[in-house]
């Protein structure tokens, strides 16, 4: 779940928890908003600390020892 879908989540639960004073059996249009504005802040949480993740890059430089070229590599890879 993704930043945007995380407020989209949060709007319309707000929508149904607040906004409308509908009556259908069985169902509890209060609730299932509740229940999408706290999923809504979950996947929010859950999205800013997936994307505060830390990079960690690894730079090489080796001579070839047949041509004498020097190369390069650099690798980067996610931290946790």
């Amino acid at each position: 779940m993704r930043i945007g879908s995380s407020i989209a989540l949060i709007v319309i639960g707000a929508i149904l928890a607040f906004a409308i004073n509908a009556e259908v059996p069985y169902i509890s249009l209060d609730l299932i908003g509740y229940i999408l504005i706290a999923a809504g802040v979950i996947g929010l949480i859950w999205s800013l600390l997936a994307s505060n993740r830390s990079r960690v890059s690894v730079s090489r430089t080796v001579q070839d020892p047949n041509t004498g070229e020097t190369v390069r590599r650099t690798e980067t890879r996610d931290g946790i």
